[in-house]
């Protein structure tokens, strides 16, 4: 996180490609804009998604997605938050789904697990960067938030620790917990053995229970503080996947550190089914109330 923090991360050349949709409210582009490298030397990264832009003349604000956990050998361009780029494009805000490195039309960089997805968070930095700069895209730059779910709420929270002030917002549904070492435990250690766990994170570091410092650099929790941005989590009181501990602990933890932030529950699991609209209404508000006109 020190080395997030410490580089410049940057984004730009917002390209708009093929029409995915056209309603009455929005019209939906695939898109690609360019990230941070992947290292010393290397060319600027290319990382494609999905932008949804309402109708009319704008300048609107605007929302950067950042998804949850899908497999990046089956993931597809969008996917993951096809729900709430829509709702939010009907309602007036540009939308934009980042698919992040190593995912569908995006670059590959091979240090991205070993890095704990951290190039994820510089992936949404680099889209927010790229809606400021766009031509084509009417955005109000002061209006830009961020909003991930699940594996998206702990890119969130990292990102908005590594460049306080780019955004105007924070959301977090359903998040992954700001302790990286727990969500080793939670998603990763029950599937393969330690041996082969061992093997794959050779070099730098170590597993938690071998390098736990490390585990702890990489994670969003000790950095909280450098949040200077509201902060919205909300998460169901049945997810059994990322369990309601890591919700209290986050805002616990949120609250020492001095952000101003909310937790807000619902009776619903993981994926947010019944919940979802009223979810969504009070993200909205949430977004109307911190970026007003």
């Amino acid at each position: 996180m020190a080395t997030l923090a410490e580089a410049e991360l940057t984004g730009g050349d917002l390209r708009l490609g093929a029409v995915r949709e056209r309603t009455q409210r929005y019209t939906s582009y695939d898109v690609t804009f360019r990230s941070t490298t992947a290292g010393a030397g290397t060319a600027p990264l290319r990382v494609s998604g999905v932008l949804n832009v309402p109708a009319g003349r704008g300048p609107f604000p605007a929302v950067v997605l950042a998804h949850g956990y899908i497999d990046p050998a089956v993931y597809v361009r969008g996917q993951g938050m096809t729900r709430e780029r829509g709702f939010l494009a009907e309602r007036g805000f540009v939308a934009l789904h980042v698919d992040y490195r190593n995912h569908a039309e995006s670059t590959d960089d091979p240090r991205v697990e070993t890095a704990v997805r951290l190039g994820y968070s510089a992936d949404v930095v680099a889209a927010a960067r790229a809606l400021t700069g766009s031509r084509d895209v009417r955005v109000d730059t002061d209006r830009i938030s961020l909003f991930g779910r699940s594996m998206g709420g702990g890119v969130m929270l990292k990102a908005l620790a590594a460049e306080p002030g780019l955004f105007a917002a924070g959301v977090g549904w359903a998040s992954v917990s700001s302790l990286e070492a727990e969500n080793f435990a939670q998603f990763q250690r029950p599937d393969a053995p330690l041996a082969q766990l061992r093997a794959e994170y050779r070099g730098r570091h170590g597993l938690p229970a071998d390098d736990p410092e490390f585990w702890l650099g990489v994670s969003a929790r000790p950095n909280l503080e450098r949040i200077t941005e509201p902060v919205l989590m909300v998460h169901g009181r049945f997810d059994d996947t990322c369990p309601p501990v890591w919700a209290r602990a986050t805002q616990r933890a949120l609250s020492r550190a001095g952000v101003d932030s909310t937790l807000e529950w619902y009776d619903d699991g993981h994926a947010f089914g019944p919940a979802f609209v009223a979810a969504m209404e009070r993200t909205v508000a949430f977004l109307e109330a911190r970026m007003p006109a």
